[in-house]
């Protein structure tokens, strides 16, 4: 469901120009605050889409012919750190968004003409309207070589990001409503852009974008730092018409097909496909979890309770090629994703939502936080966070997950579930064999622990936990826990696994 609003003056707002063709207006992050509570105080109106069916006929091989013309670069020949690129609308992208350049308070509509695009040999771009728009934008800067891609914006309230030596792999939204939900997700839009012209030498990238949905409305700010671990600082106020079921906030989508924990790799030559394989979850009590993702044969949905979190987000922490022997597209290399809240969140819980995916071209799955309690509609809703894009910089203190197997034996005790658990981690490493190591395991309703073991493994240095279980029969979900300890100390974070018969 992709909805847009229509473009409203506010009468009496001073200094404020809200005309569809005003040259200019002036605007700051409070102004936006207001628009967005002024619109959420209004019946939704979805605005009309203004791509011609030209446009949305092609096919994915079509557009892909559509390309910028270099020299429309926004600030390519000045003396700034960071550059503009469009995305042309079409294809599946058939909404556009509206753009403005911000220079200190003062924002200038950034005006669509086909002039701007190579359209191969397409007979779809002449007479193109200023009317048509873009369908997102994308941000250059220095990461590995000078103008990489930084970031991009395009689909509903879609984003994602790269740091250094990655390739792009998950994304985030703006906001997630009634996810995987029986009676359908409700997909809010950034409907428009401002986005600050960068000084010389500036470090820092900001856009600010407007959301609206039939449910909610929000004014959002983006402050993008690139690097190694390329952070973005996220400031969100959001007004509800009305409060949806389930308020996602913070979200991240990924993809999961299989790994080294699935029973099955689909007929697939390579060993694992995935963007991410586990959910890292970072207390506010000070624990450290991990939750190996999975491909459900039908949606699932876990909840961690929590009081303000320290941290989640999905990871790819399996960094070896072999581990995906793909030549193309690169799984070893693509981001993790971590949601660092700023102040306190409150109680609430971290949600994980697995889809059954048939393939690899499917986000499957989700992770999103949901505060216990939400105010009136109306009334706002603010918060603040570090969106993190990195691959190997966060990591719990101690010791951590490394690989998750499971099967069962077919000659001795079948009747058996079998998990073999790898950690990892300096202290770890540094260890030899210490009886004084030992393993934690926790079986839930539906099944009956069998055996646990620990061992040093002398041949990469890492500790294997395994375990058993026997199903009571019963079919139900078993819901699994491990860790390591050396009394008084917990060595590794608290592996978590929903094991369904």
């Amino acid at each position: 469901m992709k909805l847009q609003l229509r473009w409203f003056a506010l009468l009496g707002l001073v200094g404020f120009a809200a005309a569809a063709n005003a040259a200019e207006e002036i605007f700051d992050f409070e102004t936006l605050r207001f628009r967005a509570k002024m619109l959420a105080a209004r019946a939704y109106a979805p605005r009309p889409g203004t791509v011609p069916e030209s446009l949305l006929k092609l096919t994915y091989d079509q557009y892909r012919l559509i390309t910028l013309d270099e020299e429309q670069t926004r600030w390519r020949r000045e003396n700034v750190p960071f550059q503009l690129q469009f995305f042309h609308p079409g294809f599946v992208h058939d909404r556009s968004v509206r753009l403005h350049e911000l220079n200190g308070r003062a924002a200038v509509p950034i005006k669509f003409s086909p002039t701007m695009f190579k359209y191969g040999d397409l007979k779809v771009g002449a007479g193109l309207p200023e009317s048509v728009g873009f369908a997102g934008f994308r941000v250059l800067g220095s990461l590995d070589r000078p103008w990489d891609e930084l970031a991009s914006f395009l689909g509903a309230s879609y984003f994602r990001s790269l740091c250094m030596k990655a390739v792009y792999g998950l994304s985030a939204r703006g906001l997630a409503l009634n996810p995987a939900s029986p009676e359908g997700e409700e997909f809010p839009i950034f409907e428009e852009f401002w986005i600050a012209r960068p000084a010389a030498g500036a470090k820092q990238f900001v856009i600010y974008a407007l959301l609206d949905s039939p449910s909610v409305a929000g004014a959002y700010r983006f402050t993008i730092a690139p690097g190694a671990d390329t952070v973005m600082q996220v400031k969100v106020v959001l007004y509800c018409r009305q409060n949806a079921k389930v308020l996602g906030l913070a979200p991240l989508t990924s993809m999961f097909w299989h790994g080294e924990n699935s029973e099955a790799s689909q007929g697939d030559f390579r060993p694992e496909v995935h963007d991410s394989d586990g959910l890292m979850m970072a207390t506010g009590a000070g624990e450290w979890l991990w939750r190996p993702l999975s491909n459900p044969k039908r949606t699932r949905v876990a909840a961690f309770s929590d009081e303000n979190p320290r941290g989640f987000g999905l990871l790819q922490r399996d960094r070896k090629f072999e581990s995906y022997e793909d030549l193309e597209v690169h799984y070893q290399l693509r981001p993790s994703a971590w949601v660092e809240p700023v102040g306190n969140w409150g109680r609430g819980s971290v949600r994980l939502a697995e889809l059954s995916a048939p393939d690899e071209t499917n986000d499957n799955i989700v992770v999103f936080w949901v505060p216990d309690q939400v105010p009136a509609p109306g009334e706002p809703i603010e918060f603040e966070y570090k969106l993190h894009w990195f691959l190997d910089q966060i990591r719990p203190p101690a010791g951590f997950t490394r690989a998750t197997r499971t099967g069962y034996s077919r000659t001795h005790e079948p009747e058996l579930r079998r998990f073999v658990v790898d950690f990892d981690g300096p202290y770890l490493r540094q260890q030899g064999a210490d009886p004084a190591i030992e393993p934690v395991v926790s079986v839930g309703a539906g099944a009956i622990l069998a055996y646990k073991t620990v061992q040093k493994n002398p041949f990469n240095g890492t500790w294997r936990l395994a375990f058993g279980f026997k199903p009571d029969g019963s079919g139900r979900p078993v819901e699994l826990r491990c860790f390591l300890k050396k009394t008084p100390h917990v060595l590794t974070e608290t592996w978590s696994y929903l094991w369904n018969p």
